[in-house]
C-alpha cells in the first residue's frame, strides 16, 4: 500500500514538472509573439495609446481626488490644547495681590490667577468654586463652608480651611483696607469639623454666597507678614495661585505701565487644565495704545474699549460683542460737601438736566433711574420722578446761590463712555447757571485713595455693581459712608438703614419687595444719586479664537471668564462622528 501511494506521488510530480516547464516555454513565447515583436507597431496606434493613458490618469486622479474629498468631509477643524491668549488690559499693575486688585489689569490677573469660595457661574447667578457646599442655617446667620478635596497651589502645598480663615481675617482688618472688607464686616469665622469654614453673621443675610466670592491667599506663604505691609511683600510680585494660570513671568515693553504678565496653566485647577496653554496680559497705559495694539494684531483680545472706538478698529480679523452687566452709572451728590449737602440743590439738578441726552452720550446702553435691576427684583411699583423743569431749576439754583454762581466740582474716570458723558453733564450743569471744574482720573489706587476714599469731589460720576441679587447696603447704609465704605454720596437715614438691614434678612419675597419699594421712595425724595445707565461691555476679539460664550450672562465685565477652561486659540483636524 506504501509503495502503491510513492510511485503515485512520482508520477504526479513528473507530469507537475513538465507542465511547469512547457508553460514557461509557452508564455515566453507568447510574451515574444504579442508584446515585444509588437513594439515597432506602436507608431502606427500612438494616438490610441496616448488616450488610454490619459484616460488611466483621469481615472487615478479622479480616485485620489475623490479619496480627499471624502476624507475632509469626514474631518473639521475643532479648537484644541494648546497655545497663547493675550488680552489687552487698561492700567499699571501696582500688586498681584488679590485683595488689593483695583485697575482693569490687576482685576484681570486676580481673576485668572486666583480661585474663589463662590463664583459667577456662567448662568450669571452665584455658583460654587472652591467650596464643594456653602449651606446656611435655617434663619440666614450661620452659613456652613465646606472645601472641595485634593485642592492645590500652585507651589504644590494644600488649599485648606487654615487659608481661608487667614484671608478672611485680613479682610476684616480695618488697618489692611482691602476691596472686600464690606463683605466680612463684623462676621466672626472659625473652623469647625472636618476642616469646615464657619461663618457667623450679626444678623440674617439671604444671599451671603455672593458675599463668599473673594480670593483665597496662601497662609503658609504670607501667615509671617504684617498685616500693613502686605501689599510691599514679595507676593505682590510673584504670587503663589489658585486659579485656572499661575504667574511664571512679568516683561516691561515700553513704558513703566505697558508690561506683559505671562501666565501658565495650572494642571491642579480644580475646575481641570484649561485648553490654553498659557495667557498673556498686557498692560497699556491709554485707550489709544490699545487700539494701536488690536490693530497690528499684536494681542488677541481687549474688554477696555467701548462701542464708539469701533471705528478706529481696522484689523479685519477682529469683531466685537456686547454683553449686559449688572452695573449702573451714577451721578453721586458728596452730601457732606458744602453745595452738595444742600437738598433743594440737588433736586434742582435733578428736574434741570436733560437726562435723554446725557443718557445719548452713551449709546447702546439700557436707561435706569433706581439702583436695582428687574433681572434681580420685580416691583409692584416705582417712584414717580418729577418731570424736566429748566426755568424751576435755574431759579432755585439763583435763589439759593444769589451772590455768586455755584462752582462745582465734577469727578469721573476714563472708562467707557464716562469721559464723553461727563462732557454733556457739565454742559448741561452749567446751562443751570453753575460753574463746573471737571476732572477726569485714571482708575487706579491712586484714584480710590486719593479721591473715592476722601471723597474729593461735590459730584462723582462713576459706575456701580449691582450685583446677582439686590442689595443696596454698599452704597446707601450709613455704615458704609467711611473711606472704606462705598456709600459714596456720604448718604444717612437711620430709617434707610433699617430698611436695608431688613430687605438683607428676609427670605419672605413679598416683604423683601416691600421694602426695597420703600428705601427707592426714600431715595427719589431725598436725591443722594440721580441714575443714568445700565453700561454693556464690548468684547473686541480675533475671529479665529474661541473666547466666552455667547449664552454666558456677565454680572461684572470680568465674570467673562467664567468658563476660561473652553477658550481657544487653536486648532486640529478631527473625524465627525458619524
Amino acid at each position: 500500500m506504501k509503495n502503491t501511494f510513492k510511485k503515485r506521488g512520482q508520477r504526479f510530480l513528473r507530469k507537475f514538472s513538465r507542465a511547469s516547464v512547457k508553460a514557461g516555454e509557452e508564455g515566453k513565447e507568447h510574451l515574444k509573439e504579442n508584446l515585444l515583436m509588437r513594439v515597432s507597431h506602436i507608431a502606427n496606434v500612438k494616438l490610441l495609446v496616448v488616450e488610454w493613458g490619459l484616460l488611466v490618469g483621469a481615472l487615478v486622479l479622479f480616485a485620489i481626488t475623490q479619496a480627499f474629498w471624502f476624507g475632509s468631509s469626514y474631518a473639521e477643524n475643532v479648537f484644541s490644547e494648546g497655545g497663547t491668549y493675550t488680552e489687552a488690559t487698561l492700567g499699571n499693575v501696582k500688586s498681584m495681590n488679590p485683595l488689593f486688585a483695583t485697575t482693569s489689569s490687576e482685576k484681570v490677573l486676580s481673576k485668572l490667577m486666583f480661585a474663589t469660595l463662590s463664583t459667577i457661574d456662567y448662568s450669571g447667578h452665584s455658583g460654587i468654586g472652591l467650596a464643594k457646599s456653602i449651606r446656611p442655617n435655617d434663619d440666614g446667620t450661620v452659613w456652613t463652608v465646606k472645601l472641595r478635596k485634593d485642592l492645590k497651589w500652585s507651589d504644590g502645598e494644600p488649599i485648606t480651611a487654615d487659608d481661608v480663615i487667614f484671608t478672611a481675617e485680613i479682610i476684616k482688618n480695618p488697618l489692611v483696607n482691602t476691596i472686600y472688607d464690606s463683605n466680612l464686616s463684623k462676621v466672626k469665622v472659625e473652623k469647625g469639623e472636618n476642616e469646615e469654614i464657619i461663618f457667623n453673621l450679626p444678623s440674617a443675610y439671604a444671599d451671603f454666597i455672593t458675599a463668599l466670592n473673594f480670593p483665597i491667599i496662601p497662609k503658609h506663604v504670607l501667615e509671617d507678614t504684617d498685616p500693613q505691609n502686605l501689599i510691599e511683600n514679595n507676593f505682590s510680585n510673584a504670587p503663589v495661585t489658585s486659579g485656572a494660570f499661575s504667574f511664571n513671568a512679568i516683561q516691561t515693553s515700553g513704558n513703566s505701565e505697558e508690561k506683559v504678565f505671562y501666565l501658565s496653566a495650572n494642571p491642579d485647577y480644580y475646575k481641570g487644565k484649561v485648553l490654553l496653554n498659557s495667557f498673556a496680559v498686557h498692560t497699556y497705559a491709554t485707550k489709544d495704545e490699545i487700539i494701536n495694539a488690536v490693530n497690528s494684531g499684536s494681542v488677541t483680545a481687549t474688554a477696555e474699549l467701548s462701542g464708539k472706538e469701533t471705528e478706529q478698529i481696522k484689523n479685519s480679523n477682529f469683531i466685537s460683542k456686547n454683553s449686559s452687566l449688572n452695573y449702573g452709572t451714577f451721578v453721586f451728590f458728596n452730601t457732606k460737601s458744602e453745595l452738595a449737602k444742600n437738598l433743594e440743590f440737588r433736586a434742582a439738578i435733578r428736574e434741570g438736566i436733560n437726562l435723554d441726552k446725557i443718557r445719548a452720550a452713551a449709546p447702546d446702553t439700557l436707561p435706569l433711574d433706581f439702583p436695582l435691576l428687574k433681572s434681580q427684583i420685580t416691583l409692584s411699583r416705582y417712584p414717580e420722578l418729577p418731570e424736566r423743569n429748566v426755568e424751576a431749576a435755574e431759579n432755585k439754583i439763583a435763589e439759593l446761590f444769589p451772590e455768586s454762581k455755584p462752582e462745582i466740582s465734577l469727578v469721573t474716570v476714563n472708562s467707557g463712555y464716562l469721559p464723553q458723558v461727563a462732557e454733556v453733564l457739565k454742559e448741561e450743569l452749567e446751562n443751570l447757571g453753575c460753574g463746573v471744574n471737571l476732572e477726569v482720573y485714571e482708575e487706579n489706587q491712586d484714584f480710590i485713595g486719593n479721591v473715592v476714599a476722601k471723597r474729593s469731589y461735590d459730584i462723582l460720576l462713576y459706575d456701580i455693581e449691582l450685583g446677582t441679587d439686590p442689595d443696596l447696603l454698599p452704597y446707601f447704609h450709613s455704615s458704609q459712608a467711611s473711606s472704606s465704605g462705598l456709600n459714596l454720596s456720604n448718604y444717612r437715614n437711620p430709617l434707610v438703614d433699617d430698611l436695608i438691614l431688613g430687605a438683607r434678612d428676609t427670605l419672605d419675597r413679598d416683604l423683601r419687595t416691600r421694602k426695597y419699594e420703600a428705601i427707592l421712595d426714600y431715595l427719589a425724595n431725598s436725591v443722594p444719586a440721580i441714575g443714568l445707565y445700565q453700561p454693556n461691555l464690548t468684547y473686541y476679539y480675533n475671529k479665529n479664537v474661541r473666547t466666552f460664550g455667547n449664552s454666558v450672562r456677565l454680572v461684572t465685565a470680568i465674570d467673562r471668564f467664567s468658563d476660561i477652561n473652553m477658550w481657544a486659540t487653536s486648532k486640529s483636524s478631527k473625524n465627525k462622528t458619524p
